[in-house]
């Protein structure tokens, strides 16, 4: 069903709305308010009856509704001076007032029908008009070609496709189009560019399978299709004694191995943008640009962004993630100014964090893993990072993170392989500096020093400034005799942050097990850290 008023046509089936045949880009919630207003429009809806049909009833601000009634009348070309078509009715609600005529879509949609760009002249197609671009990163998972000369692997090549594209759609960050869509090139010849002006994405995954023997080859590359640029390309090889093993682990790899390209191409892509032009999501973007760096000056810089993607869309439940995250950081570097309020600012912000995103994985895995920090909540924090795992598999970030937490739990050796599960996910991360010092931490507790200071030389190697990193050095080398080595690493340590002392290492670290505290005080005290 098409409503249609004045130059606008806004359709139910499609989700789309346009203005004389050209596509208008709008949010998905702010297309849901739209279609409620008009579909409602013989009366005044409350603001309670839009939280309810919109946000599925879940509390959002006063300010989250009027940005985004501001956002369909923009949309529609009304203003909340005219009121043209969206009424505010004081004290009561909304309501949709402009004249509505109907259509069923397939009739709207004939050439030269209602709601048509045009005339169509016998004998021609004209084609149809690109679709904008949603409001946030796009993907389509075109059919692999099979390469094998048997048609019998067909299954086989259709069946990773599909498993990559339920594990993309896990990502909440990311507008993925469905099998259904994607599966209409299969067998055919496509121009990536044209693909995605159909389907209004910006990046395609291709991919092809290859069987020779009893070996399978699969590969797979990554295309902005709005720039026809090549940012990622991999091959993964295998044997069909388990097909179906295999095919898990190839849709395994790519997710993991995709999700930090489309990351990194969307942080280009905002940073190329006029300042002017930024919305939430851009700010957002740029600061996690910074927040992956990791230094002093990068945190400072990244914790502004987030404030401010989060002023632009209350609801924004990664960027109150992103923001607590830098609180955290602030804390573990000895960063902090006003220690106890940056603490409860931190903690504030990681709770609305999970109340804003129950099923937003990565706001419930850099929350979590912020408020296992800030208040010590190990347990909580590990829940929340699991339920982020559940939800999306393949989040390298939620299983180092959680790894790291359980460390200071007492399990080394189960962070040890959640540590290296995610390695094995995202083998080229930016973060890999936290999973090295993950991995350090994990052995000095396990009793294995030399493998504890050779790991966290590593992740000093990536980020220098990184002090815990610093610290199990001093520790690691204190405990296995190595004496000079250990004064050496408690110099730095000691430059980085004069503050640290014995007596306030639970302040600064959450170790939980008292022989573990016990080590690490212990092996800085040897190493010539003050009481």
């Amino acid at each position: 069903m098409q409503f249609m008023f004045a130059d606008y046509v806004l359709d139910r089936e499609r989700r789309e709305l346009t203005l004389r045949g050209q596509v208008v880009s709008v949010g998905p919630q702010v297309f849901d308010l739209l279609l409620h207003l008009v579909g409602t429009r013989d009366r005044v809806v409350s603001k309670d009856e839009l939280l309810q049909a919109v946000w599925g009833g879940r509390i959002v601000s006063e300010s989250t509704i009027t940005s985004h009634i501001n956002a369909v009348r923009k949309a529609i070309g009304d203003t909340g001076g005219e009121q043209r078509l969206v009424r505010t009715v004081a004290r009561k609600g909304f309501r949709f007032v402009g004249d509505i005529r109907i259509a069923d879509s397939a009739e709207a949609r004939q050439p030269g029908g209602p709601g048509s760009a045009g005339h169509t002249s016998l004998g021609s197609k004209e084609p149809p008009p690109a679709l904008a671009l949603p409001d946030k990163p796009s993907i389509t998972v075109l059919p692999f070609q099979n390469l094998s000369g048997d048609a019998d692997q067909d299954y086989f090549a259709d069946g990773v496709v599909e498993d990559i594209i339920t594990a993309l759609s896990r990502i909440r960050w990311l507008f993925v189009i469905a099998r259904n869509s994607s599966f209409t090139y299969k067998g055919r010849e496509v121009d990536l560019k044209e693909v995605g002006q159909e389907l209004g994405v910006r990046y395609v995954l291709e991919g092809s399978v290859r069987k020779a023997g009893n070996r399978v080859r699969i590969t797979g590359q990554l295309i902005d299709a709005t720039a026809g640029t090549h940012l990622w390309a991999e091959r993964f090889e295998g044997t069909l004694d388990d097909i179906f093993e295999l095919q898990d682990r190839v849709a395994e790899s790519v997710v993991g191995a995709i999700a930090p390209q489309l990351e990194r191409a969307e942080i280009e892509r905002a940073k190329r943008k006029p300042t002017g032009s930024l919305d939430a999501y851009d700010y957002y973007l740029r600061g996690m640009a910074h927040l992956h760096n990791g230094t002093r000056e990068a945190i400072e810089a990244a914790l502004p962004l987030f404030y401010k993607a989060i002023e632009l869309d209350p609801d924004f439940a990664s960027a109150y993630a992103g923001a607590a995250w830098c609180y955290f950081w602030r804390k573990l570097n000895g960063w902090m100014i006003h220690r106890a309020q940056e603490i409860a600012e931190g903690a504030r912000l990681a709770r609305l964090a999970v109340e804003l995103g129950r099923d937003d994985a990565v706001a419930l895995t850099r929350s979590g893993h912020a408020l296992g920090h800030l208040v010590g909540d190990l347990d909580g924090g590990i829940a929340l990072i699991d339920r982020a795992r559940l939800l999306n598999p393949n989040l390298a970030p939620a299983w180092f993170l959680g790894g790291f937490l359980r460390v200071f739990r007492g399990e080394p050796e189960s962070a040890i392989e959640h540590i290296e599960r995610a390695a094995r996910l995202s083998p080229l991360d930016q973060e890999m500096f936290r999973m090295q010092a993950g991995t350090a931490l994990a052995h000095f507790f396990a009793g294995r020093f030399d493998l504890a200071s050779a790991w966290a030389e590593r992740a000093l190697g990536n980020l220098p400034s990184l002090l815990v990193a610093v610290a199990l050095v001093a520790a690691s080398h204190a405990l296995a005799g190595r004496n000079e080595e250990a004064r050496l690493a408690m110099r730095r340590l000691r430059a980085l942050d004069p503050s640290l002392r014995v007596s306030n290492l639970r302040d600064w670290l959450p170790i939980q097990r008292q022989e573990d505290f016990a080590r690490f005080a212990d092996g800085l005290r040897l190493a010539g850290m003050p009481e």
